[in-house]
């Protein structure tokens, strides 16, 4: 396999990462591109390709958020932040539980180092090694910038987990915007794809299984969904010439998707209501519910 198929091959997550980390699926691509430019013109023996491409795309979002908000200079501990007493897994499932609603709003709160450290490990499940390396930091200063992400993250998140339709509705435009990072927040880790006998025989997936691959599926799609009420809950539908197609049917718990199960059966898409959704006016927008198409 040549350079360009193997650079190829990483191509979509390199975006995801720059995206996650610039808040920009345009700007991620054309990072993406520029590492691709050094890859092409190194003579650097790379022992792990998929190592390097990840230094490297993260190396040049870091500067473009530090040409955006440069690094503070005073690089002491926040007020009252907690010592670090090791990597707690814990303490990230319980802060998930309330971010991904707001994620975009509680990272530009970060420093550049901060943000980087935390939609790095916290997100996408990088080491502290590499975290490490990208920040050229130490892996013990690496968990620090990570912790303290968390710990501005908690100031800045919401109070408790946000309502259902806040979740449905941020699912919606993350999956629209190509929003990866945002779209894993908002997905419990175990989360479920599923559909009836009518959905699957129009194409949808059997199953699916896991974060990542329910993230990847919804990942810049659902441009022809609309927010909807089945059986008075929140979901989604996609329309096809103003007629509902198959339904979004969610089940939300503490604020993260848990399953998702497509149905198109006559019966129940004859009981949709479409709602207002992402795009509607602030002031109409609190789960107002508009005509049925």
């Amino acid at each position: 396999m040549d350079l360009v198929t193997h650079f190829e091959a990483e191509r979509p997550r390199l975006e995801r990462l720059a995206a996650g980390l610039l808040g920009d699926r345009h700007e991620a691509q054309d990072v993406v591109q520029l590492a691709w430019l050094r890859l092409d013109r190194t003579d650097a023996q790379i022992e792990s390709l998929p190592a390097w491409l990840t230094t490297v795309t993260t190396r040049l979002c870091l500067d473009r958020l530090r040409a955006r908000v440069p690094e503070p200079v005073d690089l002491a501990a926040m007020p009252h932040e907690p010592a670090e007493a090791g990597h707690d897994p814990a303490e990230e499932v319980a802060l998930a539980d309330t971010v991904g609603v707001a994620l975009q709003v509680v990272l530009e709160k970060l420093s550049p180092a901060e943000r980087v450290a935390f939609v790095l490990h916290d997100t996408f499940g990088v080491d502290f090694g590499t975290v490490a390396q990208v920040l050229d930091l130490s892996p013990a200063a690496a968990r620090k910038q990570a912790s303290r992400a968390r710990a501005k993250v908690r100031m800045f998140a919401p109070d408790g987990p946000p309502a259902d339709w806040e979740v449905v509705d941020a699912f919606l435009a993350a999956a629209r915007g190509g929003d990866f990072a945002r779209l894993l927040h908002l997905l419990a880790p175990d989360v479920v794809v599923t559909a009836d006998a009518a959905a699957i025989a129009s194409g949808t997936p059997e199953r699916l299984e896991g974060r990542e691959a329910v993230a990847a599926m919804f990942d810049g799609a659902a441009s022809a969904a609309l927010p909807t009420l089945l059986e008075g809950r929140p979901g989604l539908a996609w329309f096809h010439q103003g007629r509902a197609r198959v339904a979004f049917d969610f089940r939300v718990e503490r604020g993260r998707v848990t399953r998702i199960t497509f149905r198109a059966a006559p019966d129940v898409l004859a009981h949709l209501v479409r709602r207002q959704g992402p795009d509607a006016h602030p002031a109409t927008r609190r789960g107002a519910v508009t005509n049925p198409t």
